[in-house]
């Protein structure tokens, strides 16, 4: 895991931030851990829904997201398998275009 870090800043409800900060305090750690770690937690769990990997696919689709956010979200076998499809359709896309 890369051990470069970007500062952030959001706003969040109290009642969340509070409990954040009683988990932290339990476990001994920061509130930036705990965040981090929910946020990461959160992120594996979304790109194993199918609706969601379908969703990031038609945004890469549609040219909304590069190759590299795609990579990033859903891992480099999935990312290398949907920009082949991608290829495939901007191919077979041509290929209608030229028949008509």
């Amino acid at each position: 895991m890369s051990t470069d870090k970007k500062r952030v800043q959001f706003r969040a409800p109290h009642r969340l931030i509070d409990r954040t900060d009683a988990l932290a305090e339990v476990l001994g750690e920061d509130r930036t851990d705990i965040l981090v770690t929910a946020l990461r937690e959160y992120l594996q769990e979304a790109t194993h829904d199918t609706a969601l990997v379908q969703e990031i696919a038609a945004a890469y689709y549609d040219d909304e997201i590069s190759f590299q956010q795609l990579e990033s979200l859903v891992g480099a076998e999935e990312a290398a398998n949907l920009r082949v499809l991608k290829q495939q359709l901007d191919a077979d896309f041509i290929d209608e275009v030229a028949d008509a």
